[in-house]
């Protein structure tokens, strides 16, 4: 089975994205950028650019799924509703181009991609630049979060059907039957 995914790291100023195309075990990096929204303007603009990039990215690639990062529960009320606000304007794209849409939190992202939820932003990056071939350095760190929405996304849907067609009962049958999924 073949399909594409969207992953977004939600913001205001900087906004991440990757697209990565899943076939079977497989995946491959298609793209991994940013947008950056201009900084002279007002928050609605902002807003508007948010839908005419991911928009703009929906079109290009078309996926299948979209995977976002949940926002995480910070101090300043102000940021956490415009940084809900992104996240929205992000998910009603999506659903206006019939994608469905899964949302997860930060700590659920970092789990998945390197076995700990406390990781740091530059671990992450790291193991993801290993396991999909590519030079993180010179990226930020908001396009790495969102391939690792993209990321987390797949290993989700990836384990059920192990354990299904496998009849895999326990962690250490599938790591057997996975090796290449243990770094």
């Amino acid at each position: 089975m073949k399909k594409t995914i969207l992953g977004i790291d939600p913001g205001t100023n900087v906004l991440g994205f990757a697209i990565i195309l899943v076939e079977g075990n497989k995946m491959k990096l298609l793209e991994m950028d940013v947008l950056r929204m201009k900084k002279s303007g007002t928050h609605h603009d902002k807003l508007k650019e948010i839908f005419w990039g991911i928009d703009s990215i929906i079109n290009k690639h078309k996926p299948d799924e979209m995977a976002i990062e949940a926002p995480f529960f910070g101090k300043n009320v102000q940021s956490m509703l415009k940084l809900g606000r992104a996240q929205g304007v992000a998910i009603s794209v999506a659903l206006s181009h019939n994608i469905l849409v899964s949302e997860y939190s930060p700590r659920k992202i970092k789990q998945s991609i390197t076995g700990n939820g406390n990781s740091a932003k530059e671990q992450v990056a790291a193991i993801l630049s290993q396991l999909l071939q590519f030079e993180h350095k010179h990226l930020l760190l908001d396009a790495t979060d969102a391939l690792g929405v993209a990321v987390c996304h797949h290993f989700q849907f990836q384990i059920p059907t192990a354990l299904a067609k496998n009849k895999i009962s326990g962690w250490k049958k599938f790591v057997a039957l996975n090796p290449e999924r243990v770094k």
